[in-house]
């Protein structure tokens, strides 16, 4: 069974080059995208090149309009937008919209705009969040590779689970740090600075005043619930009327008449006397039930305000989070019961200063753990997963694939405190180098596949990775993504019939003659994807004249 997390869902494109209209619903696994050369399959790739933050171009518009567009809706795996440099896009989220859409927009005169959720976002932000969960080969690749940030987090993911938790805390640790630090220099700052901090401490106390730890979830599913009022109360209305109406005979009533009519031969047959005691115990449990649905049904109708009451009240809780900088409602209700804490001592007599200190000192403290647990997590699994990847490159044909994971330490941040640095030696006799200076194009996309198969991740987008390949690597690779495509989705456009055929989807890019021009992208059922793989082969009678010889 997949146990696949970060998906792209659903990729749209509008009169982007020759693509009039396409809208692609992909699987979790491998998605293959085939076609003629010349077909248009490279448009695709410029279409997710522009949510990555390519530039955009007038040439990219085409003949049916305006303007180009392309969308994208994902899944968004828990703590993403919590991250650091992320906390603008995650304002523009809608309160109960769990995915992400994405999206660019390009001008017929080269101008663009991009969006999330439907919103207006600078380019660099969309982009930054799109590299989050989409992984493309070619440039976007050299780019991604060469971030710090970016190996780091790959070697946390084979870390496992314990590890992705660690970052988890250490987030929110950092900011509690960072709060920590800005409370402290206020207070220093004299009686004004002391004056608003403890202003600041009682309206967060007073703002949250009756909240409880598990409001925000239950008034959610209550909102929902209510918002569906109307489909509840006609559905056990009918129910009720169904099991005992008011007037005419529903089901209790006919069990009285089943019942009715064996009660008197009991005694005559005594083995009827089960079924009447079960009639005699169906009637009273379906009239219990009729209660039951009535009673719900009047509950339905005692509040009429009560939607309102908990909208209220959830764009209550929305507005503190907002106020006091909490990325979640838990974060809330600990901020909260630390703001209490430190009214308190504050009124025992304690130094606010003093106290700000040791608030303070004991987040440094915190962090430092869980930086040091990290820190050995990643010692830990710094040569495996070389190892392992090793044998990754090796088995895709990339030389004797040596590969090496470089430790060192930074200054301390919300990651830990350290720097990771992967180098690779494609040919016996070279140096190691940073792996984003050795390769490039279809080598790099390899390599980028050795490190996805070794650590799972985010959907990766691959466009060259069958460049100059074949034969018994073709299959290594096929094989290798087929692998990978049981914990990440993987998008391939491709020419080899050895990927396409291990798809769980698959698409063709086909030129339709006309005027204009233009490209159509479908997902092939069955027996199409026979004659695409067959195509892909050589046709018929290539194949025919193989088998002769």
């Amino acid at each position: 069974m997949r146990t696949i997390v970060r998906v792209l869902r659903r990729l749209r494109i509008e009169n982007l080059v020759l693509i009039r209209e396409a809208e692609l619903e992909l699987a979790p696994g491998l998605n293959a995208i085939t076609g003629e050369t010349g077909a248009g399959k490279t448009i695709l790739a410029q279409a997710i090149g522009l949510l990555l933050g390519s530039r955009g171009d007038a040439a990219l518009v085409g003949p049916e309009g305006e303007e180009a567009y392309v969308e994208a809706e994902l899944d968004v795996p828990d703590g993403l937008l919590e991250e650091e440099g992320l906390e603008a896009l995650a304002e523009l989220r809608p309160e109960d919209d769990e995915g992400l859409v994405l999206a660019r927009r390009v001008f017929s005169d080269g101008r663009t705009r991009a969006y999330a959720w439907g919103r207006a976002a600078p380019r660099d932000d969309v982009a930054a969040l799109g590299e989050r969960l989409l992984a493309m080969s070619g440039q976007f690749e050299q780019r991604r590779l060469a971030r710090a940030s970016y190996q780091l987090d790959v070697l946390d993911a084979f870390c496992g689970g314990e590890q992705l938790r660690r970052r988890g805390e250490a987030r929110i640790a950092w900011r509690e740090l960072q709060a920590a630090r800005r409370r402290y220099e206020e207070l220093r700052g004299g009686a004004d600075a002391a004056e608003a901090r403890v202003a600041e401490l009682r309206a967060l106390v007073e703002d949250t005043l009756g909240m409880e730890a598990e409001d925000e979830d239950s008034l959610r599913t209550e909102r929902e619930r209510l918002r569906h009022v109307t489909e509840l109360a006609a559905g056990v209305g009918a129910a009720g009327e169904a099991l005992a109406p008011d007037d005419g005979e529903g089901a209790a009533s006919l069990v009285v008449v089943a019942e009715r009519a064996i009660a008197p031969l009991e005694t005559l047959a005594p083995e009827l006397q089960r079924a009447g005691d079960e009639l005699r115990d169906v009637e009273l449990r379906l009239r219990e039930t009729a209660t039951e649905l009535r009673g719900f049904l009047a509950s339905l109708q005692a509040e009429p305000d009560r939607l309102e009451l908990i909208e209220g009240e959830l764009d209550r809780i929305a507005e503190a989070k907002r106020r006091f900088r909490c990325s979640s409602y838990d974060e809330l209700m600990a901020r909260a019961a630390e703001a209490q804490a430190e009214l308190d001592a504050l009124e025992e007599g304690a130094d606010p200063v003093a106290a700000a200190l040791k608030a303070v000192e004991d987040a440094e403290r915190r962090i430092e753990q869980l930086a040091a647990l990290m820190g050995k997590a990643r010692r830990a699994a710094a040569d495996p997963f070389a190892e392992a990847v090793a044998v990754e490159l090796e088995g895709i044909g990339m030389g004797e694939g040596e590969f090496r994971v470089e430790l060192g330490r930074r200054d301390l941040s919300a990651g830990g405190c350290d720097s990771v640095a992967f180098l690779i030696r494609p040919n016996a006799g070279l140096p190691f180098a940073p792996v984003a200076e050795t390769a490039s194009g279809g080598e790099l996309s390899r390599v980028a596949l050795a490190i996805a198969a070794v650590s799972g991740g985010e959907t990766v987008v691959f466009d060259e990775i069958d460049a100059g390949i074949g034969g018994e690597t073709a299959h290594a690779v096929a094989g290798t993504l087929e692998r990978l495509a049981g914990r990440a989705q993987i998008l391939t456009i491709t020419h080899l019939p050895q990927i396409a055929s291990r798809a769980d989807r698959h698409f063709r890019v086909e030129k339709v003659p006309g005027d204009p021009t233009h490209t159509r992208i479908e997902p092939l059922g069955e027996s199409d994807r026979r004659e695409e793989i067959q195509r892909m082969l050589g046709g018929q009678e290539f194949l025919t004249a193989v088998q002769r010889h």
